[in-house]
């Protein structure tokens, strides 16, 4: 969780294509505030801690809508998209809208570690997109990240992770950061952000290097730099002066969410 949420923190100062594509930049400022990434981040954490293990999947999917809405009429102003503000406002039983936006991928990195199964993961990763992001490109988006996830914290190397998400999920994983970054700019769909984000966290050598090579890429830098932070939390951890950083900048509601997680799973 915290990975996904210093991405989304360290990320949000250069999105837009604000930044200068380079790795070399001030870790923390004042504009390192969380947006919409990790507000989502928290609600999914949060609905899926509340549900039993033996729940259906439209238990899972109403308690999934109720946190999703619940966190983000705490915080309307995160910086949500047009058609998901849209859903969060629309009142009780609001209908997927057919996304294929990255938004499924960056809230679902809770997913990656609350199940025992790679299965179990996958399944809960489609739920999670499945209540707004219902395109095909959606849910892959998010399933694709949970099995990373899954597969970095139960010992997989970087080159089993990226053969498992080439032969699953059929993303091209064949170009580099170098031959991504020049021609790279701020497009919000699935496809052109969880690949890109993958690439970042398969060269980076350090959880800061993750971070610092997926804001280097630039285009909508802080949910590529979430998802990217997702997936390296769970091969390298977080360090601790990060994770100290990172509460600095939350309130106390989302650090017992965190909370809960951390004691849920470990």
């Amino acid at each position: 969780m915290y990975g996904a949420i210093l991405g989304d923190m360290i990320g949000a100062p250069f999105e837009f294509d604000r930044g200068e594509k380079t790795k070399d930049f001030a870790m923390f400022s004042e504009e390192s505030q969380f947006t919409d990434d990790t507000v989502m981040t928290i609600a999914v954490a949060e609905a899926l801690l509340s549900v039993s293990p033996e729940a259906s999947d439209d238990e899972v999917r109403k308690a999934l809508t109720e946190s999703m809405q619940k966190w983000g009429h705490r915080y309307p102003d995160a910086g949500y998209g047009g058609r998901f503000y849209g859903w969060l406002f629309s009142g009780a039983e609001p209908k997927p809208y057919g996304s294929f936006g990255n938004g499924s991928a960056m809230r679902v990195a809770s997913v990656g570690w609350l199940y025992p199964t790679l299965a179990k993961t996958r399944h809960m990763a489609r739920l999670s997109a499945d209540v707004t992001h219902n395109h095909p490109e959606g849910i892959k988006g998010a399933e694709a990240v949970a099995s990373a996830i899954f597969l970095a914290r139960t010992g997989s190397c970087k080159e089993q992770i990226k053969d498992y998400i080439v032969k699953e999920f059929g993303y091209d994983l064949s170009r580099t950061c170098d031959e991504i970054r020049p021609n790279y700019r701020h497009v919000e769909s699935c496809q052109e952000t969880v690949p890109e984000a993958i690439t970042a966290f398969l060269e980076g050598n350090s959880f800061e290097d993750v971070i610092r090579t997926a804001v280097s890429l630039g285009g909508d830098c802080d949910t590529l730099t979430c998802i990217a932070g997702s997936m390296a939390e769970s091969y390298y951890g977080v360090p601790a002066a990060m994770v100290a950083e990172c509460k600095k900048r939350l309130p106390r509601e989302m650090q017992d969410v965190i909370k809960r997680f951390f004691n849920a799973i470990f």
